[in-house]
């Protein structure tokens, strides 16, 4: 293990505080404009990294990033349902004015999934949950989407510092795969969706004409 990750490790916490901190991560990482300063992925391979090595229990670690995850996407949930346009007047937020935009497209055009597209695309992450409050989503979709996606990322990110614990480079290039591997199934669920579109106004337009010329 890397020097400077040894000296990290020597300043973690131990036991639950330890836990809460993983939790703590994964919960700012999901709020509007905290998301983009807190690495909450990055942070999550390493928190599995030292896991390989001792520091904390793996099993535990990726129970505390779920609930920190599925906990921060509730709260900007509710930000957005409670003070969304308010909020989205104060000075930060309209610096963040093409974020804020990029997210409201993706939830206007997939809706619930766009809560587990978001999770793994980091600088919408913390703003797509608060759109979705905004747009006045139901409950219980929000719920379904925002647990599938924070069990998944909070099994994936550690799972790639876990599995690759034998090297701190091993484990930065499995983070690299992994992101690539989910920006690929997003563009294909994107181009997917894009090419149905496509063919629906297409067949749509074919039977207008048909109608017309009858």
């Amino acid at each position: 293990m890397p020097s400077w990750l040894v000296e990290f490790s020597s300043y973690l916490p131990q036991g639950l505080l330890l836990y809460l901190l993983v939790l703590l991560i994964a919960f700012f990482e999901s709020i509007p404009l905290a998301g983009l300063i807190v690495p909450g992925s990055t942070l999550a391979v390493l928190f599995g990294f030292l896991a390989y090595h001792g520091t904390g229990s793996f099993s535990t670690i990726v129970i505390s990033a779920i609930i920190g995850a599925f906990l921060g996407d509730s709260f900007s949930f509710w930000l957005g349902r409670k003070f969304g346009a308010g909020f989205l007047k104060t000075r930060r937020l309209r610096r963040q004015r093409k974020l804020t935009r990029l997210a409201s497209l993706l939830f206007v055009h997939h809706g619930g999934k766009s809560l587990f597209f978001a999770r793994f695309l980091g600088p919408i992450r913390g703003t797509t949950p608060f759109i979705a409050g905004l747009f006045r989503m139901s409950g219980q979709p929000f719920i379904i989407y925002t647990l599938i996606s924070a069990i998944l990322w909070g099994i994936c990110y550690p799972g790639v510092g876990y599995l690759g614990g034998k090297s701190w480079h091993h484990a930065e290039q499995l983070s690299v795969q992994l992101a690539l591997l989910m920006t690929a199934l997003i563009l294909m669920t994107a181009v997917h969706y894009l090419t149905k579109a496509l063919f629906k106004k297409l067949s749509t337009g074919d039977s207008s004409k048909k109608d017309t010329e009858n």
